[in-house]
């Protein structure tokens, strides 16, 4: 641990449970009703329980009177392009949004490299960075409603294209 961090702390907000790695930094904070924490970091979202979600595996942020959030997970793949299925949105009650949805959004924007939609059946192909590691990965979900064999079928043209 860093002498900065051990004399003024790692900038989690007090009674936050979570294990930080050593290079990760903490960008904002808010609580959440029920006493746990949202945190913003330079790896992830800090989610109660707690448990980060990487910025790659966050499909879409929103405040609808609450911060609601939509995780991904890796469900398959084609070729080099990971299939991503959203799982149902998580709604986190805050009195303070605004800092960290701003957080959020731009670390979320920041994590796509690149971007390709294919609109029928409705597929966001994604080139993302991953946090903490170096390189990128290829990634595919589905608007709401797509299934992933939809995905798989609208990702096989791209994945021909990158084999060129």
């Amino acid at each position: 641990m860093g002498l900065f961090r051990r004399l003024f702390g790692n900038g989690t907000p007090d009674g936050f449970t979570g294990t930080l790695e050593p290079d990760e930094t903490v960008i904002a904070h808010t609580a959440v009703r029920g006493g746990e924490h949202l945190v913003v970091t330079t790896l992830g979202l800090w989610v109660p329980g707690p448990r980060r979600i990487g910025w790659h595996l966050i499909s879409k942020v929103k405040w609808e009177g609450s911060l609601r959030v939509v995780e991904a997970v890796e469900a398959s793949t084609e070729g080099p392009v990971v299939l991503l299925e959203d799982l149902p949105a998580q709604r986190f009650t805050v009195d303070d949004p605004q800092r960290v949805l701003r957080a959020i959004s731009q670390r979320v924007e920041c994590s796509i490299r690149q971007r390709e939609r294919v609109e029928s059946p409705g597929v966001w192909i994604l080139q993302r960075k991953i946090p903490g590691r170096d390189g990128v990965v290829w990634q595919a979900r589905g608007d709401a409603g797509v299934d992933l064999e939809a995905v798989r079928a609208a990702v096989v043209p791209f994945v021909a294209r990158l084999a060129g």
